[in-house]
């Protein structure tokens, strides 16, 4: 597979984590064709907008807490494995049994956050309790998935790509078929546990074929403290992350009631389905990021602001296209009763330029050991979410929610320039935003051109 260079980057020393990123990119370009198809627009259709309302919003609640039972350990898990090969069982056995006994621990957190929903809210919390349930055993499952960690490790994206391929393309044939059969909302509520369950199984899969073994894996105290010390502020970050993402959903639900959720739903669907991208190139560059910064501090700095500047590039083009065509994609393929979602829908996309800033300069967070700001800055985006939401969602609605999420966004990724320790960097997202170092040097290799 060929690959293009990225500025910035040496081709020849680099085409080993380019080729990481491809394979990522191809495995979650099978996921999203997917998602699109089935989760986005043939299940919206099926339900329609009230009982799409109901089947998301465990999963939308859920999901909090699957960031917090995760412990925000995968960079640094991976980066464990990087450096100390050797003690591959110890460690991925050790964040395997914290993460599970993490997911167990937020079941009641769940409970309880639900309850405080049902009595507080303006409107009953749109699924039952029992739906709620049956998707909190996503906390669970997910503890095996840090077998990914592993794999990205030793720069080998194509058996990631096996697993997201082969479990997204089950778990669409088995909504499919339901569909066909015209199967009662129950059964797509238990889905949406058996889409991460199929995920595991195939990490279990893969891992074993390839040579591993889970009888070796084991649980030691200090690597456990160890992961603990450096993942906690990363937990807390996803969580909060977790929040400013989706608490648009539960508070639409609040204000609006569920059917206008199951028409927002299938917009953030769509808007957030193209993340992956910025995610699996930030992964798989940033070892190489990481030796410029031991190497060359030079080169560290203009690494970064490439960087920058593909992920803006990369956000910008999505949210022209995508603003352009929602009308169309609404009309051609939902239900009237959806159509309302296309406004909303070329307003959303917008964020995405500031989630793939927000992705780039964690990286380089948790390179200086800013770990601490990761939290900061997801406390800040949620807190500005929620007020925004609690203020627009009544006066604006759905299109409300949609610009306090990029709004949120926007103001996460620039916080670093209030730090003064992050300002330089907050300066580099800055101007990389306005495209002029790019300019710059356009100009200049013009020049030298011409001389």
């Amino acid at each position: 597979m060929k690959i293009p260079s990225i500025p910035g980057f040496d081709q020849h020393a680099f085409q080993k984590y380019l080729r990481n990123t491809g394979w990522l990119i191809m495995a979650r370009m099978g996921s999203l064709f997917l998602k699109m198809v089935i989760t986005a627009v043939a299940l919206p259709n099926y339900l329609g907008a009230e009982q799409n309302g109901v089947l998301n919003y465990p999963l939308v609640l859920v999901t909090f807490f699957v960031a917090i039972a995760a412990l925000g350990m995968d960079s640094f898990v991976t980066r464990q494995l990087l450096q100390k090969p050797d003690r591959q069982p110890i460690i991925l056995g050790t964040a395997f049994r914290l993460r599970l006994a993490a997911g167990f621990a937020v079941l009641p957190l769940i409970y309880l956050t639900y309850k405080l929903i049902e009595t507080f809210a303006a409107q009953a919390p749109a699924a039952p309790l029992e739906y709620v349930g049956i998707v909190s055993l996503i906390c669970i499952f997910q503890s095996v998935n840090i077998i990914d960690n592993y794999f990205q490790a030793r720069t080998e994206g194509k058996y990631i790509m096996y697993v997201q391929i082969g479990g997204n393309l089950l778990s669409a044939v088995l909504k499919l078929l339901l569909i066909l059969m015209q199967a009662p909302l129950i059964w797509f509520v238990w889905m949406l546990a058996i889409d991460v369950l199929l995920l595991s199984i195939g990490y279990i899969i893969v891992y074993q074929r390839k040579g591993g073994k889970l009888g070796e894996w084991r649980f030691e105290g200090a690597t456990a403290r160890l992961l603990l010390r450096y993942s906690w502020p990363l937990a807390f970050s996803a969580f909060f992350v977790s929040l400013y993402m989706k608490i648009d959903q539960l508070m639409i639900d609040a204000y609006l009631g569920k059917v206008a959720l199951g028409i927002y739903t299938p917009v953030v669907n769509l808007s957030e389905a193209w993340y992956f991208v910025p995610m699996a190139i930030v992964i798989s560059v940033f070892p190489a990021i990481m030796n410029a910064r031991r190497d060359d501090p030079q080169r560290y700095r203009r690494r970064l602001q490439n960087l920058y500047e593909l992920m803006i590039s990369l956000g910008l083009l999505v949210a022209i296209v995508m603003t352009f065509l929602a009308p169309w994609i609404y009309e051609w393929f939902y239900k009237p009763e959806f159509h309302a979602g296309a406004e909303v829908l070329a307003i959303h996309i917008w964020a995405g330029i500031f989630i793939s800033l927000n992705v780039a300069n964690g990286q380089y967070l948790i390179a200086e050991g800013y770990t601490g700001m990761l939290f900061t800055r997801s406390l800040l985006g949620a807190g500005i979410n929620i007020a925004l939401n609690a203020w627009w969602i009544p006066q604006y609605g759905m299109v409300g929610a949609a610009y306090a999420t990029v709004v949120a966004y926007a103001c996460s990724a620039f916080f670093v320039i209030f730090v003064p320790k992050t300002r330089e960097q907050g300066l580099i997202m800055l101007a990389s935003l306005t495209f002029m170092p790019l300019i710059r040097r356009m100009l200049e290799i013009k020049r030298n051109g011409n001389a």
